[in-house]
């Protein structure tokens, strides 16, 4: 967040004390790790909280439709007609209109296997566009946001960086905290020549979003690939996640709803799906048609997406991840009797799930609408700027020929101090102490190999 030195530090001996130091050291390795990613998280993430704007701007002639007194053809009709727009095309998903002027979407699959979106005009069955579900450009954003281009090792790298920004809040809170000084608290001195304005805007803009940032990092990590599907995977055994109980007299699968369902909420990704049973003598499937009015008769809130049956055993599965947390639900429907297995909505969930998915929707900017979006959106750029002013003011400071990395300190026995805190960070997210060992044994071994090129 800062790196103060004597010259905007009053009382020389507490600046320049061994716990000082070590935390400027600290944060310092911080910055050098975290802000590069933390550049891209608040770019995609700006992006990112103005989807369904972004959405009705680029893909307006795919999603708005005009009625014109006509009536809707059958949701069977525009899924077969969406087949047909698709060489050897098989349909897995349908999203109904959700209003009178809204077209249907329905996936399908390719001859390749490939996800396509294609949009449906539920007048008339005219194809309005085809968009693959890698293409689209929101996904591609989202894709960035969390690495998921560049692999599994991406993923726990981008995990690392969430719990490196929690160190990086707390160690730029420490280094910003007032010893005495009149300005650079809550004010910004000097003019962009000077270095003591970038380190006041870094100083100043860190302390009003340090709570942001790490509430941010904290709602990330349940997407995180260890310590989100190991809180995911205990909140759900503990009970304090989805209700297993509703699963008691259901049968079901051993594919995990994440497998099997185009869009899911973190709290039910391992949920098992449910099938469905048919019985001999018995009607056949009730069809599309019919789920979708069942569904409409359950009060399920208009631009819910259903999953469609991949078998004989598979169900109809609708559900909505809406702005308002309360309006959150799913429903798996036997395809052959038409019966609700599981109606799930967000007041069913135990307590850790409903916390992790509040969190989740404020972190979307989705909870409070508009207010919500504005103010993650002003912290966004507030992290560009504070990765900015951090760069200029490293560059500033650095001397000429070495990183510019501050000293260890001499009396490092004062410095311990600080790892009290980093260890409770790392019993609590593991991934990051075993970066932080990592980056232990390296600073060991740099300073002592080449000290003179790095400080």
């Amino acid at each position: 967040m800062t790196d103060m030195t004597a010259t905007n530090m009053p009382v020389a001996s507490q600046a320049y004390s061994g716990l000082y130091k070590a935390v400027w050291r600290w944060h310092f390795y911080a910055g050098l790790l975290v802000l590069p990613f933390m550049i891209s998280l608040a770019v995609t993430g700006a992006l990112y909280l103005f989807d369904d704007e972004l959405d009705s701007i680029l893909y307006r002639a795919q999603l708005q439709v005009e009625q014109g007194g006509r009536e809707a053809i059958s949701h069977t009709d525009l899924v077969a007609a969406a087949v047909l727009a698709v060489p050897e095309g098989k349909s897995f998903s349908y999203s109904p209109p959700a209003s009178e002027n809204s077209s249907a979407k329905v996936g399908v699959k390719n001859s390749e296997g490939e996800r396509l979106f294609v949009y449906v005009n539920p007048y008339d069955a005219e194809i309005l566009g085809v968009v693959p579900r890698e293409g689209h450009i929101m996904r591609m954003v989202q894709k960035i946001h969390s690495l998921a281009y560049f692999g599994e090792v991406a993923n726990y790298v981008i995990e690392i960086v969430a719990c490196w920004a929690i160190m990086l809040t707390i160690t730029g809170v420490y280094l910003w905290w007032p010893r005495g000084q009149a300005g650079g608290v809550v004010t910004v001195r000097g003019t962009p020549k000077k270095r003591m304005f970038w380190r006041d805007i870094h100083a100043v803009l860190g302390l009003f979003t340090a709570g942001f940032i790490t509430f941010l990092a904290m709602t990330g990590l349940p997407w995180s690939v260890w310590w989100g599907a190991e809180t995911n995977r205990l909140a759900a055994e503990s009970g304090l996640g989805y209700p297993p109980n509703l699963w008691d007299e259901v049968p079901s699968s051993t594919v995990p709803s994440k497998d099997a369902m185009g869009q899911i909420s973190w709290s039910l990704e391992n949920a098992p799906m449910p099938l469905s049973t048919a019985v001999e003598g018995a009607a056949a499937a009730i069809g599309l048609d019919a789920a979708v009015k069942i569904f409409d008769g359950h009060s399920i809130t208009p631009g819910y997406s259903i999953d469609l049956p991949s078998d004989a055993e598979g169900v109809y599965s609708a559900s909505i991840f809406p702005d308002q947390l309360d309006n959150q639900r799913m429903i798996h429907l036997d395809q052959y009797s038409g019966e609700a297995l599981i109606d799930l909505r967000y007041e069913d969930y135990g307590p850790v799930a409903k916390a992790m998915e509040w969190g989740i929707n404020v972190h979307m900017g989705q909870e409070f609408g508009l207010v919500n979006q504005l103010v993650l959106l002003v912290v966004c750029l507030s992290i560009i700027m504070m990765a900015v002013s951090g760069a200029v003011m490293w560059w500033k400071r650095r001397p000429a020929g070495s990183l510019g990395v501050p000293r260890v300190p001499a009396d490092y026995r004062l410095a311990k101090g600080v790892l009290f805190i980093a260890l409770a960070l790392c019993l609590i997210f593991p991934l990051m102490g075993a970066s932080l060992i990592v980056a232990l044994i390296i600073d060991f071994v740099v300073t002592r190999v080449s000290p003179a090129k790095i400080s």
